[in-house]
C-alpha cells in the first residue's frame, strides 16, 4: 500500500525507490522483483513509499503490463521518463542474468572435462569448483549480490580452470608413459597390440603351412627326379648292352628291301636356294639291272630338280633341273660304298667321288641355274610329282646311311677324310640324324655297321 505525500518530489527523488527495489531484487535472486518494482512505479502517486515483494516472472508478465515508450520528440513527462528508465534497468538486469547463465554453463562444461582429466589422481573437481565459486558457503545456487563481483569471480574461476588444463597437458607431454595414459587410451593400445599379436600368429601359421607344402612338393619333385634318373640309368645300361636301335643319332641306316612304289624314306627338312652343293652318302645295293634312285629332290614345276638314278642298263646319272650328266660310278656289287657328288652353278661344273677318290668331273650341267627352295627330298624313289607318283622300276633296293648335304663344294681332302672314317662332318643343310628321317611303306631303320666295318666291306 502507499500513502499520499503533501508535495510532488523531483524526477530523481521519484527514481530512488525504484532503483532501490531493483537492487533488492538482484540481491534476493528473484526473477520477478524488477517487474514488481515497475508495477509500483506505475500505479502509486508521487511521493509514495514502496514495499517490494518478489513476484514470479509469469505474474510480472501478466499482472503488470508495461505501456509502450513514447517515440515522440521533445521533453517527456516525469511519469514517462520514469517508466523509460525502469525499462532500461530491467533490460540491463535481464541481459546480465543471461550472461551469467551462459557463463555458468561454460564453467560446468569445463569443470566436467577437468574432472575426467583429474579422475586418475583422485581429485574432486566438483568440490574445488564449489569452494571457489561459493568460497565454502552454501549459497543454494544464489550468486553474489554485486554483478561486477560475480563477473570478476567468474573470470578468475575460468582462468584457474585454464591454468589447471595447461598444467595437465604439460604434465602429459613431460611424462609420456604407459601408466600415465588415460584408461581409454590404454585400452585402445591393448586392443591394438592384441590385434597385432593375432596377425603375427596368423602369419607364422601361414608360413608353417607353406613350409610344410614346400617340403611335400620338394619330396615329390625329388622322387620324380630319382625316378627319371633311374630310367635314364636303365636306358644307358641297355645302350651299353647293345639292345638299343642306335648308338648315336647318326648311327642308323634305312633299309629298302623290295622294289616297290611304296617303300621310301622322307627327309623332314627342305633345301634353301642353293648355288652349289655337295651330297655324300653310304649305300649298298645288289639289285640289277641298275640300283634305282638313291634320292630325288622335286619342287613345284620341276620334278627333276636334283636326281641321282641308275635305271636299267644305263650308267648312274645326275639330273639338275632335268639336265643330265653321266657319272663314272660303279656301286651295284652288293658292297658298301661311299659316294660324293659336287656341283656349282658356275659353268655347271660337277665332280664324282667313290670311296674317297675322284672318278670323274664335267661342266655345263644346268649352268647358272640356282637350286630352287621349298621342295621335297625323298630317299629310294624317283618323283614324277612333288612327293609322289613313284615308279617301282626306278625304286632303290638296298640300304643307305650317312646322307648329308652341304651348301658348298667340299675339298677333295675333306671328302677323303669322310670316306676313310678319319673325320665326322655332318651336312650343314641336311645332316643325317634320326629325327630328321621318316620311313614309309615298310621301310625300316636299323643299327648301321661302324665306319670301319664298312671300310672292310670294300
Amino acid at each position: 500500500s502507499a500513502a499520499p505525500a503533501p508535495a510532488a518530489p523531483s524526477s530523481l527523488a521519484r527514481m530512488l525507490p525504484v532503483v532501490a527495489g531493483l537492487l533488492l531484487a538482484v540481491a534476493a535472486g528473484s526473477r520477478g522483483s524488477a517487474a514488481a518494482a515497475a508495477a509500483g512505479a506505475q500505479e502509486s502517486p508521487p511521493g509514495s513509499r514502496f514495499v517490494c515483494t518478489s513476484l514470479p516472472l509469469e505474474a510480472a508478465g501478466t499482472g503488470c503490463p508495461l505501456p509502450p515508450v513514447p517515440m515522440q520528440g521533445g521533453a517527456l513527462p516525469p511519469e514517462e521518463e520514469l517508466k523509460a528508465t525502469v525499462l532500461q534497468l530491467r533490460e540491463t538486469v535481464l541481459q546480465q542474468k543471461e550472461t551469467i547463465g551462459s557463463q555458468r554453463e561454460a564453467i560446468r562444461e569445463l569443470t566436467g572435462k577437468l574432472s575426467r582429466c583429474e579422475g586418475a589422481d583422485g581429485k574432486s573437481a566438483t568440490g574445488t569448483w564449489k569452494k571457489e565459486l561459493g568460497k565454502g558457503k552454501d549459497t543454494m545456487g544464489d550468486l553474489p549480490r554485486d554483478p561486477a563481483q560475480v563477473i570478476d569471480q567468474l573470470s578468475r574461476t575460468i582462468q584457474t580452470l585454464k591454468d589447471r588444463l595447461e598444467s595437465l597437458e604439460h604434465q602429459l607431454r613431460a611424462n609420456v608413459s604407459y601408466a600415465a595414459l588415460p584408461s581409454d587410451l590404454r585400452e585402445m593400445l591393448q586392443r591394438r597390440l592384441g590385434d597385432l599379436e593375432r596377425q603375427l600368429l596368423s602369419k607364422v601359421a601361414e608360413l608353417e603351412d607353406e613350409k610344410s607344402l614346400l617340403h611335400n612338393e620338394t619330396s615329390a619333385h625329388r622322387q620324380k627326379t630319382e625316378t627319371a634318373l633311374n630310367a635314364l640309368l636303365e636306358r644307358v645300361s641297355e645302350l651299353e648292352k647293345g639292345n638299343s636301335a642306335f648308338k648315336s643319332p647318326d648311327e642308323f641306316k634305312v633299309s629298302l628291301p623290295l622294289r616297290t612304289n611304296y617303300l621310301y624314306g622322307k627327309i623332314k627338312k627342305t633345301l634353301p636356294e642353293l648355288y652349289a652343293f655337295t651330297v655324300c652318302l653310304w649305300l649298298r645295293s645288289s639289285a640289277s639291272p641298275g640300283i634305282g634312285t638313291p634320292f630325288s629332290y622335286a619342287v613345284p614345276g620341276q620334278a627333276n630338280e636334283i636326281v641321282l638314278i641308275e635305271w636299267g642298263n644305263n650308267p648312274i646319272e645326275l639330273l639338275i633341273n632335268d639336265k643330265v650328266a653321266q657319272l663314272p660310278l660303279f656301286v651295284s656289287d652288293g658292297k658298301w660304298h661311299h659316294i660324293c657328288i659336287t656341283w656349282t652353278t658356275r659353268d655347271g661344273m660337277w665332280e664324282a667321288f667313290q670311296d674317297g677318290e675322284k672318278l670323274g668331273t664335267g661342266e655345263n650341267l644346268a649352268p647358272w641355274h640356282p637350286i630352287k627352295p621349298g621342295g621335297v627330298l625323298i630317299l629310294g624313289q624317283e618323283q614324277d610329282t612333288v612327293g609322289g607318283r613313284f615308279d617301282a622300276t626306278q625304286a632303290f633296293v638296298g640300304e643307305m646311311s650317312q646322307f648329308n648335304i652341304w651348301d658348298r663344294v667340299l675339298k677333295a681332302e675333306d671328302i677323303m677324310n669322310i670316306a676313310n672314317c678319319s673325320t665326322n662332318m655332318p651336312g650343314n643343310i641336311i645332316p643325317w640324324v634320326d629325327n630328321n628321317v621318316d620311313v614309309f611303306g615298310g621301310a625300316t631303320k636299323w643299327p648301321v655297321e661302324t665306319c670301319e666295318e664298312r671300310l672292310l666291306d670294300l
